[in-house]
């Protein structure tokens, strides 16, 4: 795998002097299976390792420099204040090296711009520190650079993940001995293939659909940083067109199962469903197991991999139990629950959004329930941002109506791709309770309906004070609803009063 000796350079990157800093300066370095960088003040300086893997190829100088030249041009697109340019490492007259010097290159290197780490989004996960708006804002930009990266025709589809499978399989069967059950991969290989017939007629179909574009390709929270509040992607793949022209939500389901594999399933379940809010992507939920599997394989063999170029026996040994623990999460997304409606009703400011959010990391295949609400399917058909505030007139009778009619048409579709589905919506009238109920009988699912009520002056409080959210009701919506002749309510009532853990409990409890 490594086949050429670079030694001398790195010892070179490793001096203060070739960040132009005086010496004494401390020189940081960070090293993975494919790169070293070299950190130093503000600076940056990443280094390609002379490296040949059966996905990509750094063998020579040639070839490092040309990926150097790509990964800059590719990461501008998310991170343009990240990445400075490219440099060479010089050999000078007198046989000394040099950045950027006037003698012939001996190799080249990444010139970024250093940022703290303690902003990347792996580190703040370990602190506890990535809260549900920030997973908000995430969404929100893997959604936006989705939206706005080239589409792609020929690439993709069942043809484009059949070759990543053939590709893990084959690196599966180059990982150091002794790291994986054989017959754990044989089964993983064998369930694998069957997911993908069956979802071929999909891929196929989201390709022809614009759905496959040139995506990031390694997008998982070590590859995110938080710069000026916001999250930031970087360092997306620049090596190997294949990884990065895919479906976006197979480009996604590498941040969901990194989030899912780190016990943060309440997270991944967020990012989720508020990226589905912005995309009106739900149909790609019918390959979202085969993806998410897919993604954990390629952690599996990438960690293997890595504890075979670790000299540090220790730090050897966990990436190996590391590699055993994707290998258990790519089986385990293949065996999904089947799914399930659940209704969650009552009126503005009973507390029936969070508990939708918060139910669903707990109900139906990973990530967790598709939430689907009547305020975001009002704003998607109005053409604006969920958060956008909406007139008068976009609450009439007529909107209304159309709204549940998209609202209950998502649902089913959602349902029929085989994707649990929690339904939140006000649920006024018997009749729209009824109609949610008929979704169910029609998808052939389990049907749970709940209805959450807290006293007057709670859900008028709650109301006034809402934060960021797709409702628009406030106060004086809560009046005029606490009026409606809501008929007989035949769902179990959930006492929405007291504090969130304990609504969250009576909720689960319901579903049980």
């Amino acid at each position: 795998m490594i086949v050429d000796d670079q030694g001398e350079v790195e010892a070179f990157l490793s001096t203060p002097e070739a960040f132009g800093a005086g010496k004494g300066t401390p020189v940081e370095r960070v090293q993975t299976h494919i790169s070293s960088i070299f950190l130093c003040r503000e600076r940056a300086l990443k280094l390609k390792r002379a490296v040949r893997f059966p996905v990509l190829d750094f063998s020579t100088i040639d070839l490092r420099h040309r990926y150097c030249v790509a990964e800059v041009e590719i990461n501008r697109r998310t991170a343009p204040t990240i990445y400075r340019g490219v440099l060479p490492v010089t050999r000078e007259a007198d046989g000394s090296l040099a950045l950027a010097g006037s003698g012939d290159p001996v190799d080249w290197v990444v010139d970024m711009q250093r940022f703290d780490e303690d902003g990347l989004l792996d580190c703040m996960a370990v602190r506890g520190d990535l809260g549900r708006h920030l997973m908000t804002d995430l969404a929100e930009a893997v959604s936006r650079f989705h939206a706005d990266a080239q589409v792609l025709s020929d690439n993709g589809g069942k043809a484009g993940l059949d070759r990543h499978i053939a590709g893990n399989e084959k690196t599966f069967g180059e990982c150091p001995d002794g790291v994986f059950e054989m017959d754990r991969l044989e089964r993983l290989m064998g369930e694998t293939r069957v997911w993908l017939d069956r979802a071929g007629p999909l891929l196929d179909a989201r390709r022809d659909r614009g759905r496959v574009r040139r995506c990031h390709g390694d997008l998982h929270l070590r590859n995110i940083v938080l710069l000026d509040g916001r999250p930031v992607l970087f360092d997306a793949i620049e090596f190997r067109d294949a990884i990065a022209e895919v479906d976006v939500m197979f480009d996604l389901a590498f941040l969901l199962m990194d989030l899912d594999h780190r016990n943060m399933r309440r997270h991944a379940s967020m990012v989720m469903n508020a990226y589905l809010d912005l995309s009106d992507d739900a149909d790609a939920l019918g390959a979202l197991p085969l993806f998410l599997s897919v993604r954990a394989a390629i952690r599996a063999h990438v960690s293997a991999t890595t504890a075979g170029t670790i000299e540090d026996p220790e730090r050897a040994g966990r990436l190996a139990h590391e590699a055993r623990g994707y290998l258990h999460a790519a089986l385990a997304y293949l065996a999904p629950p089947p799914p399930r409606l659940v209704a969650v009703g009552g009126l503005s400011g009973s507390g029936k959004s969070r508990m939708g959010r918060e139910l669903a990391p707990f109900v139906g295949s990973a990530p967790g329930a598709r939430v689907v609400r009547t305020d975001v399917t009002r704003k998607r058909l109005a053409g604006v941002h969920p958060l956008t505030r909406l007139p008068a007139d976009a609450y009439s009778a007529d909107m209304t109506e159309r709204t549940y009619d998209a609202f209950y048409e998502e649902i089913l579709a959602t349902l029929k791709a085989g994707h649990t589905v929690i339904a939140d919506a006000v649920f006024a009238n018997p009749g729209q309770r009824a109609a949610i109920a008929r979704v169910a009988t029609q998808a052939g699912t389990p049907f749970t309906g709940m209805w959450l009520e807290s006293p007057p002056d709670v859900m008028e409080s709650r109301a006034a004070n809402r934060k960021a959210g797709a409702s628009d009701a406030d106060a004086r919506v809560v009046r005029m609803q606490l009026g409606y002749d809501l008929g007989e309510i035949s769902w179990p009532r959930v006492d929405s009063s007291g504090p969130r853990d304990e609504t969250l409990k009576l909720g689960r409890k319901l579903l049980e």
